[in-house]
């Protein structure tokens, strides 16, 4: 058949099926047709194709919400979802978990034992479009939810803190969601309804994996994250995959969509605990749902690949095979476009990367080794941007990636980690707004300096506990003997405003978003402001305890300034960078088993010469690699077995 022939043809070697098809396989309550899907892999197992097949429950078929409309989505101000697009389901819904659970039963039942069966895809990008519902299921479901967290009423008005604006409740029904209110919703019960929704839609992929379990076991099951997508605890998720998979989709028009692509990629590799990894969706070229949908460029579609397999992936996969005639995403790039094949440079680039990508067989059993680990929590993040803070413009990602990106540019690979995770195989932690955090999280933050780790926190952490209750007794309470100092207010600066900074030997700098007054209780100043009501007072401190150094950051400073700071911290934890490059050349190293294969991504559009100090073989295009300097071209790739 043409596709399986074109398959071969690009390298293809994993097809994802079914991911829509609820209404296909399901057309009524009592009709089941698997006779096209039978086929479709039938024809697939025949060409030597494997499968990864889902479940099909991303989008329930409108028979269903036509006579269950109680099934369907609720906002926060009271409007219903309806079908006709997809997603269109209460996470909560007695009627969908059942319906669903049925219909994964009877795909399981008949393909478990299917040759082309390589693994299971459940669902599909779970939360995407409804990442809460605020419905009276949802709302009963919540209510459980709380019961089972504190027990007892009189627990939950003390985590809610409910004898403020007189909230006190005295009846688990009177409890609903923070649905639409005249100002703001008690803050906890905000935090708690994200934990509860995100857990809600974990409920309904547990039902799945565990009818998967059950009917086809050693078959692995995953189902596809979304980078830092902020609904849903992907720390939670992870613990209930197999592989961890994720969806990609960086913006060719934003300057910094390879270091965010990067970033994520260095999450999926810390949520499967170094496990390899699959790159499950990205576009070959255009996608269709942003404002101004741009081309990738020539080379680019290819140096993202390699960078997801250089920070831990072992599968390339995309979104589509063909570009579809109609529906919503007839305009998203496919791995077969609309128009004819030979004209198409997408086509040809996923031809040369399927090529490639066989070569590189020898990068499996390897993987990523960082010595930072940056901490970032779900919780944290959640509680962090809820409305009524000192600043609204405190947004947790701009810090995590203002840290971050001075280490990507110095070629440091870096691990992400919960503030509760072992930390002991890490020099260097850094916490960037780490707003929330529990009393398990200081204790092993404290054990981590302590044994002689090196901690660099930022502006705005340690400020609550898990309720999102104030930790009294000055800021940041939990961390004033570790950082050796205490914050007396914070100055959050406007939109556009900056403050000045000059660092101990007398050079300038500017810093934004925030500023802080602190005063030192054993600290040394390694910077103050410059300018403003704190000038001259510490805007960066350095404190020892026990054999570590602690290191607090009082504003968030331009990129150069970071840069330095990122300096001094790694100097003094003895992180050096993992290559010398050229600006714009990002450099990653996966090892194991006695090999070394050394990454290196041109992401400028113009050829740059690379230093190389030991060399090798190009796994890529077999050529060997001196010592010197080595010609990448525009986008271009190399993958250097190192001392072969």
């Amino acid at each position: 058949m043409e596709d399986v022939r074109l398959m071969h043809e690009a390298g293809v070697n994993l097809v994802s099926l079914a991911i829509f098809s609820w209404s296909r396989i399901q057309p009524t309550e009592d009709v089941w047709d698997f006779d096209w899907l039978d086929r479709v892999i039938g024809i697939l197992h025949d060409g030597g194709v494997s499968v990864n097949l889902a479940t099909a429950t991303a989008s329930p078929p409108p028979w269903l919400a036509h006579a269950n409309p109680e099934m369907l989505p609720v906002l926060a101000d009271g409007t219903r979802l309806w079908h006709g697009a997809r997603q269109h389901y209460c996470p909560s819904s007695p009627v969908y978990r059942s319906a669903a659970r049925r219909l994964v039963e009877a795909m399981a039942e008949r393909y478990a034992k299917h040759p082309a069966l390589a693994m299971w895809h459940v669902g599909n990008e779970f939360g995407c479009h409804v990442p809460a519902c605020y419905c009276d299921i949802s709302a009963q479901a919540f209510r459980e939810w709380l019961q089972r967290r504190y027990g007892s009423l009189e627990e939950l008005n003390r985590a809610w803190g409910t004898d403020f604006w007189s909230q006190r409740y005295s009846s688990w029904e009177e409890i609903i969601p923070p649905r639409r209110t005249p100002t703001w919703p008690n803050p906890t019960q905000q935090l708690d309804f994200m934990r509860f929704s995100s857990d809600a839609l974990l409920d309904c992929y547990e039902i799945e994996r565990e009818v998967l379990q059950r009917l086809s076991p050693g078959v692995p099951i995953t189902t596809n994250f979304m980078s830092f997508f902020k609904p849903l605890d992907y720390w939670k998720w992870a613990e209930r995959e197999d592989v961890v998979s994720n969806d990609s989709y960086p913006d060719p028009s934003d300057p910094a969509s390879a270091m965010k692509a990067a970033m994520a990629g260095d999450l999926m590799r810390s949520l499967g605990r170094g496990r390899p990894w699959i790159l499950m969706e990205q576009s070959t070229n255009r996608v269709n749902w942003r404002e101004i949908n741009q081309v990738k460029p020539p080379g680019l579609m290819r140096l993202w690949s390699y960078q997801a397999v250089a920070r831990g992936a072992d599968g390339v996969m995309f979104f589509q095979w063909r570009q579809s005639r109609a529906g919503a995403e007839k305009f998203h790039s496919a791995m077969v476009p609309h128009g004819p094949m030979s004209s198409s440079p997408g086509w040809r680039e996923v031809v040369q990367l399927g090529a490639e990508l066989r070569r590189l067989d020898g990068v499996g059993n390897t993987q990523c080794h960082a010595e930072v680990a940056i901490l970032f929590d779900w919780e944290s993040w959640w509680a962090l941007e809820l409305p009524s803070k000192p600043s609204s413009a405190l947004r947790q990602m701009e810090q995590i990636e203002s840290v971050y990106r001075s280490l990507y540019e110095a070629n440091i690979t870096v691990d992400f980690a919960r503030p509760r995770d072992d930390l002991s195989a890490y020099s260097l932690v850094v916490a960037p707004a780490l707003y929330m955090v529990t009393d398990e999280g200081v204790a092993n933050i404290e054990r981590f300096v302590g044994a002689g780790g090196v901690l660099l926190m930022t502006f705005f952490s340690g400020i609550v506990d898990e309720s999102e209750h104030i930790r009294l007794g000055g800021y940041p309470k939990p961390f004033q003997e570790l950082l050796g100092l205490n914050v007396v207010d914070f100055h959050p600066l406007g939109i556009g405003q900056h403050v000045g900074l000059r660092f101990a030997d007398g050079t300038a700098a500017r810093g934004t978003t925030w500023s802080e007054h602190i005063e030192l209780g054993g600290a040394e100043s390694l910077a103050t402001f410059a300018s403003g009501d704190l000038a001259g007072r510490p805007a960066m401190t350095s404190n020892g305890f026990g054999s570590g150094t602690a290191y607090y950051l009082g504003t968030r400073p331009d990129g150069a300034a970071m840069a330095r700071v990122l300096e001094i911290v790694c100097s003094r934890a003895d992180v050096a960078s993992g290559a010398e490059t050229p600006h714009g050349v990002e450099a990653v190293r996966r090892v194991g088993k006695g090999k070394s294969i050394l990454f290196l991504l041109n992401h400028r559009d113009v050829a740059v010469e690379v230093p190389i100090g030991e060399a090798g073989t190009n796994l890529i295009d077999g050529t060997e690699v001196h010592r010197g300097l080595l010609r990448l071209e525009a986008r271009g790739v190399a993958a250097i077995h190192e001392g072969w």
